[in-house]
């Protein structure tokens, strides 16, 4: 199948692509990647009139560090940002999260605002984004919205984006915690690339003494969304995440997501999956931790 006729524009700019989209009266989309939207177009399940490449646009791709955060422009490549040595060093998470994205090739022409605004509730990245508490800063003629993960995801494939809006950059806010940080990123899907049956991301701080000080636990395609269960979080705070605290962690994770059955695996399967890749993502960050720290990788 091939997708319907449309109007292709290559912007050359932030202002043409807003102006563009309010042209479009809302029967226009932007490509960046395509790794979505291109097979979509193919089997004309979106029909757009117009398609605005953004590729061109200067500000909307590269990596930035600041002292609490992490920018990422919404057309960098995934792969750019999983090579990068800025992301290794102040957003590991992410580049754990993305190494599950797809094959390599997909990586090298998926962008990180693309993934977002698909908001697939399995997907890594965005995953990512709601368990640090990331924004999304999107754009429209009327300006700059920064707009918590929290509130930008809105079920499977729905967001707050607007039809004159889109992604310009994605913010990742870089924890600023004494101690030793652990990440964790867990994941099960019937084949390596495919979407995923149940994700899990950690990220936790130890002190010196292998006290927990903070944590974020985030699970990804076991809801319309993905879903931070900060209770489970808060449940390790405090505690040396022992084997009883991780049991009681996953089990605050089986009892708040809310998984529905599909062709892929049955609602209860998916709650089970997700405590338990909750449980082993804790490990792996905590294990991450202790070795930052010198101290033991298991319970003595």
């Amino acid at each position: 199948m091939k997708a319907v006729d449309f109007d292709y524009v290559r912007a050359g700019s932030v202002d043409e692509v807003c102006r563009m989209l309010d042209d479009a009266a809302e029967d226009g989309k932007v490509i960046a990647g395509g790794q979505t939207l291109v097979p979509l177009l193919a089997m004309r399940l979106t029909r757009p009139a117009l398609l605005v490449d953004i590729n061109a646009v200067p500000g909307l791709q590269g990596i930035e560090g600041t002292t609490d955060a992490l920018l990422l422009g919404s057309c960098t490549r995934q792969a750019e940002a999983e090579r990068s040595e800025l992301v290794c060093l102040q957003l590991p998470l992410l580049r754990k999260g993305l190494s599950f994205v797809g094959h390599v090739q997909t990586r090298n022409r998926g962008t990180i605002g693309g993934s977002i605004a698909n908001a697939d509730p399995s997907a890594e990245i965005g995953l990512v984004m709601l368990t640090l508490g990331g924004s999304v800063v999107t754009r429209s003629s009327d300006g700059d919205t920064i707009v918590p993960a929290d509130e930008f995801f809105l079920g499977p494939m729905i967001t707050t984006l607007m039809p004159n809006e889109f992604i310009r950059q994605v913010q990742f806010p870089v924890w600023q915690v004494e101690g030793w940080q652990g990440t964790g990123f867990q994941e099960t899907s019937p084949r390596r690339s495919d979407f995923a049956l149940a994700s899990a991301a950690v990220q936790l701080v130890l002190d010196k003494d292998g006290i927990c000080r903070r944590a974020a636990i985030g699970i990804g395609g076991a809801a319309a969304t993905p879903v931070r269960i900060d209770a489970a979080a808060e449940g390790l705070v405090g505690t040396t995440v022992s084997e009883a605290d991780i049991t009681a962690a996953a089990d605050v994770v089986r009892e708040m997501v809310d998984p529905e059955s599909d062709l892929h695996a049955s609602a209860d399967y998916r709650r089970r999956l997700a405590a338990t890749l909750a449980a082993r993502a804790i490990r792996e960050a905590r294990a991450e931790a202790r070795r930052k720290g010198e101290g033991p990788d298991v319970e003595a």
